[in-house]
């Protein structure tokens, strides 16, 4: 099988690039953007030996997974570009859905697909301002065969939820996801109806939950996300909290965590 985009994406001018190894769709994707490529444009690979994760953790795609990047040029703000990981979640989602009908799938804010407790894709965006505006590369990691190990959280592949799903099939499913979302999403000007799509598919919305960003913890009620992508919390006084950028976690790992640190 080869790699080849969905219709949808085909019709609105994506193009592709696809490698049978290499060290990181992201890593290429940008060195194209650095060369006057503008995008849209795909670079994806069905091996990939030195991929990234947020906070710069490596996240490493094994044979039968899929590693996709899509690059774009837009004259936009780059808080305004960190929302389209919520056009990746939604696209994500469908993809999934399409492929493996029946499989319990959530999205996790901010840019990680879950089932069950466990970690079945990733997302992360980078970006650089060029002469055309910025360059944004959002790059997505699917456990379709295996996944990885030695995390600090668990993980879980398709096959292991006892879905068989080619790399090629899920990525046309997901480029042409993609489009639609894009296309609602409107430059930004369609964020609020992006957001209520991506919360009624939220993982943990209404529960109590944890948000650790370094050595500080963070712990209330997920309630909502405001129009920027930010998490909002509803604290134990009743305050609301406006969480940027932090790890979440759930049940167990949320009650361990030492209320002393919720407000530093």
């Amino acid at each position: 099988m080869v790699f080849a985009l969905g219709s949808r994406a085909a019709e609105a001018d994506h193009r592709l690039e696809a490698y049978e190894s290499l060290d990181s769709t992201n890593s290429i994707a940008l060195s194209r953007a650095r060369s006057g490529e503008h995008g849209p444009l795909w670079v994806v690979a069905r091996l990939q030996t030195a991929g990234r994760g947020r906070r710069g953790r490596e996240w490493t795609s094994g044979e039968g997974d899929l590693a996709a990047s899509l690059l774009l040029t837009m004259d936009i703000a780059p808080a305004k570009a960190a929302t389209l990981g919520f056009i990746a979640g939604l696209a994500l989602d469908d993809a999934l859905r399409s492929c493996a009908p029946g499989l319990e799938v959530a999205l996790k804010w901010p840019n990680d697909v879950v089932s069950g407790d466990c970690k079945l894709a990733g997302i992360l965006l980078e970006a650089e301002s060029r002469p055309a505006g910025l360059a944004v590369v959002i790059g997505i990691g699917v456990n379709l065969a295996s996944a990885p190990q030695g995390l600090p959280f668990p993980a879980t592949s398709l096959a292991a939820r006892g879905f068989i799903v080619h790399p090629e099939r899920m990525f046309a499913a997901l480029s042409d996801a993609w489009v639609g979302f894009e296309r609602l999403w409107d430059g930004g000007r369609g964020m609020p109806r992006i957001r209520d799509l991506w919360l009624a598919k939220a993982a943990g919305r209404g529960q109590p939950i944890c948000v650790t960003m370094g050595d500080r913890a963070v712990a209330g009620v997920f309630e909502a996300l405001d129009e920027s992508g930010r998490l909002i919390l509803r604290g134990a006084d009743g305050s609301e909290i406006a969480i940027a950028a932090g790890e979440v976690h759930f049940g167990a790992a949320s009650a361990r965590r030492d209320p002393a640190k919720d407000h530093d």
